[in-house]
């Protein structure tokens, strides 16, 4: 399946920190905002101004006026592979509460599994107060591979915990573990009594949806409905519509192939398994994912923005079914890792290949 209608062609003007592309919308200005990073995972802003930056490696960092300083108090994070310190999330209520959810690698028996805390900021804005773990996946793998790890707050208050399989493939239909599944729990880490498995003996009660490989990005739309973004194997990497209780059909049923060229599970489609809004092939390597206010671009009204760690892009798909339309590409999108949508409606992603987070705005 190729569905590329259009791609962006790049038009780099000058030099210096900020630089124009050209778009479907318009000429785009790309500014280089913090510079100086390792491996970005995430960012999230505080609601007074600041930005907020995870290191794959462990660390949290605050940006604020051209200044960006390191917040201590963090959980202990288990770094090994695509394990460490992922997404940072503010939440809407951050003024009167202070608080910020992290989601981590964490030490478990056997391995590491997926895990989520929560700590207050102090008024100095150098740590995090009484941190706690409020979730943590069920089973520990060894290996450093598909922890999934975004969390998004859904317009009731309750969190959504994406996890991935951890490269054990058959763990993602198992229903007693937490393995490949997207999970919804309360503000501090129970769970809601109308979860679609609390009743059922042997499934784990947090768990919203399952069959999933390695979701690594995911955002609500305007409705407040959950999306998400997962990679395949060798194709297949999936935008996917998130309900309650769906079985979203990996390993049993795939776009993709096994990276040896071997035929995944039964084919690509299966009696209630739920098929995707769109996917790649070949596979893109999506990462953080936005779908656009339209602040600032009308016209993306509604439009996904997917970063892409293999391809050097971000993805901008529209209409219904879901299309690939545009490719934004440039020296400053290599590995998009992140892609969020600041306060003013600017879109920030962060790039691995450059160590930087920049900020997309309308030129002049």
């Amino acid at each position: 399946m190729k569905p590329l209608a259009a791609l962006f062609f790049v038009i780099w003007a000058g030099t210096g920190s900020a630089q124009n592309m050209s778009s479907e919308a318009g000429p785009v200005r790309v500014e280089e905002m913090i510079t100086g990073l390792d491996v970005p995972w995430a960012i999230d802003f505080l609601p007074q101004g600041g930005v907020l930056v995870t290191e794959l490696s462990g660390e949290l960092l605050l940006w604020r006026n051209g200044e960006k300083r390191e917040i201590g108090g963090l959980p202990d994070v288990w770094v090994s592979g695509q394990g460490g310190l992922l997404d940072v999330m503010v939440p809407r209520d951050f003024d009167e509460s202070r608080e910020l959810f992290l989601t981590f690698a964490k030490d478990h028996p056997g391995g590491a599994a997926t895990a989520l805390a929560v700590g207050r900021l102090n008024e100095s804005e150098t740590a995090l107060e009484e941190v706690r773990t409020i979730f943590e996946a069920s089973s520990g793998n060894s290996g450093g591979r598909h922890f999934g790890s975004r969390v998004v707050e859904a317009p009731d208050g309750k969190l959504f915990i994406t996890v991935g399989e951890r490269g054990d493939r058959p763990s993602a239909q198992d229903l007693s573990r937490h393995n490949g599944s997207v999970v919804r729990i309360n503000r501090d880490g129970t769970v809601p009594t109308d979860n679609p498995f609390v009743d059922q003996a042997e499934a784990r009660p947090e768990i919203w949806s399952y069959g999933h490989r390695n979701p690594q990005g995911a955002a609500l739309d305007a409705q407040g409905n959950l999306w998400t973004v997962e990679h395949g194997a060798r194709g297949g990497d999936e935008i996917n519509r998130v309900r309650e209780g769906r079985n979203y059909g990996w390993p049993v049923i795939s776009y993709g192939r096994h990276y040896s060229g071997a035929k995944i599970g039964e084919g690509t489609s299966k009696p209630g398994m739920e098929q995707p809004a769109f996917y790649w092939d070949p596979s893109i390597a999506p990462s953080g994912m936005v779908i656009y206010s339209g602040a600032l671009w009308p016209e993306w009204k509604g439009d996904f923005f997917v970063g892409s760690l293999k391809f050097d892009m971000i993805s901008r798909l529209s209409g219904d079914p879901l299309r690939e339309t545009e490719r934004l590409e440039g020296p400053q999108t290599q590995r998009v890792r992140d892609v969020v949508e600041g306060p003013d409606g600017a879109i920030w992603f962060a790039s691995e290949g450059q160590g930087a987070v920049y900020r997309m705005t309308p030129a002049d």
